[in-house]
């Protein structure tokens, strides 16, 4: 695994989209705006704000059809003609958090087929507070860290240790060559997530709560585990799953 990547800006950026956000970004003075982007014959008030939060910073505004800007933000129906690019300080391609042995990650969620905003946010926040060393979020299948996942992670989305790659499955593929074993949450399993023996590095699978893991991510599971359920309770909501696993891993490195 001695390859770098090559990094893409959506491996070091954060893209926040629509008026108030990018504003909010802006008067953040611990994060660190890259660029403003701004659609073509916009004006008004909060524009006219915008530009001068960016110049207060000396933060580069830019001018782009709005056809570009709704693709930069992904998406079309909320961008207000208007994006920024936020330095995520921690977040970059897992291939070169893997390319040196000695210093990659032990600990690592995976998350796979994730589309709701809330979930991905919360699971953000929870592993970053719980120490996780890399939190796999593909640009494929799982909610963009947009606007909504920022809130839902109380802002710590920009600060989270996330790790990229296209795909789940290729994320899958490159974790198992690196060593890793891959261990999904799975209600019926025989194994105890607080009786089980993880090693030095694991990876931890959190699936869509409805489609379950992608294919080319079960074919590489190693072994489920399941949380213990009482009460007739016969699974938890996927972020509050990954939160027990967190704060487990926790537990175990302070013993």
């Amino acid at each position: 695994m001695g390859v770098t990547s090559e990094v893409s800006p959506k491996d070091r950026f954060v893209t926040v989209y629509g008026r108030k956000p990018v504003l909010e970004a802006l008067a953040d003075l611990e994060l660190r705006v890259d660029k403003v982007i701004i659609a073509e014959g916009l004006g008004g008030s909060v524009i006219n704000e915008i530009k001068e939060a960016a110049a207060d910073r000396a933060i580069r505004v830019q001018r782009a059809s709005a056809h570009r800007v709704k693709v930069l933000a992904g998406n079309g129906r909320h961008d207000q003609g208007v994006v920024a690019d936020v330095v995520a300080r921690k977040m970059r391609p897992l291939a070169d958090a893997l390319a040196d042995p000695a210093h990659a990650p032990r600990n690592v969620l995976l998350l796979d087929g994730l589309t709701t905003p809330a979930n991905v946010g919360m699971i953000l926040r929870t592993a970053t507070a719980a120490g996780i060393d890399g939190i796999v979020v593909p640009h494929r299948g799982v909610a963009g860290l947009d606007p909504l996942v920022i809130k839902a992670s109380a802002g710590i989305a920009f600060h989270a240790p996330v790790l990229r790659s296209r795909t789940a499955g290729e994320a899958a593929e490159q974790l198992t060559e690196a060593g890793y074993p891959l261990y999904a949450l799975e209600a019926g399993s025989g194994q105890n997530l607080f009786e089980a023996d993880f090693g030095p590095r694991a990876v931890f699978v959190l699936g869509s709560e409805t489609a379950g893991l992608s294919e080319d991510v079960q074919d590489r599971i190693e072994q489920s585990i399941a949380i213990p359920m009482h009460g007739g309770v016969e699974s938890l909501n996927v972020a509050n799953a990954a939160a027990v696993v967190c704060y487990e891993l926790l537990r175990r490195q302070r013993r």
